[in-house]
């Protein structure tokens, strides 16, 4: 029996398969789609991991005027990502040289509670979305997509057949009031 035993081990030692999830999360965070393809066990795996760092942005969002809160909860979400730059100083000493660019950790961190906490702030949960894509050909494992639900795309996308309806639906009404209308030949014959 399997008591206690929540998660997958994916192969790898924790140490391992924390850092790998902390790499995901970042790439899916921070990528320009919203969107990573992965193995289906480790998006499964993924997905929890993800969506407790967006709850905790979430709360974030929804406080009022608890600044000491705000930081502990961005605290608190930065271990889901890889710190990265701790110990650089903000001058090395040497004129003219740039400070290092922050790390995808950092910038995962600002972009979850700067956009995504703001997009899922009456959100309850389910942030994420999981597509399978079927097997790859060199080893046949399943491949799936992990999504962040209600980005840019979808929202365009449901914007546009929006607009088609509505076009449709003004088109078959033209239709029907020309219909409806009689004609000047069939006046005159009358």
């Amino acid at each position: 029996m399997r008591h206690l035993k929540a998660h997958r081990k994916l192969g790898r030692t924790s140490e391992h398969r924390n850092s790998m999830l902390r790499n995901l999360a970042t790439s899916l965070i921070n990528s320009r789609e919203e969107r990573i393809v992965t193995t289906l066990p480790k998006a499964k795996e993924l997905r929890p991991f993800v969506e407790r760092a967006i709850t905790l942005s979430r709360r974030a969002r929804n406080l009022t005027d608890d600044d000491a809160r705000a930081l502990h909860l961005r605290r608190q979400a930065a271990g889901f990502f890889h710190a990265g730059n701790v110990s650089v100083a903000s001058e090395n000493g040497r004129r003219g040289q740039l400070r290092p660019e922050r790390t995808g950790g950092v910038a995962a961190l600002r972009r979850l509670f700067n956009e995504l906490g703001e997009r899922y702030k009456d959100r309850p949960g389910g942030y994420t979305r999981i597509l399978k894509l079927g097997h790859r050909d060199g080893d046949a494992a399943e491949l799936a997509i992990i999504e962040l639900v209600d980005n840019p795309r979808e929202i365009e996308a449901a914007e546009a057949a929006k607009k088609r309806k509505a076009s449709a639906s003004k088109k078959k009404a033209s239709k029907k009031a020309a219909k409806s209308e009689p004609t000047d030949d069939t006046e005159n014959a009358e």
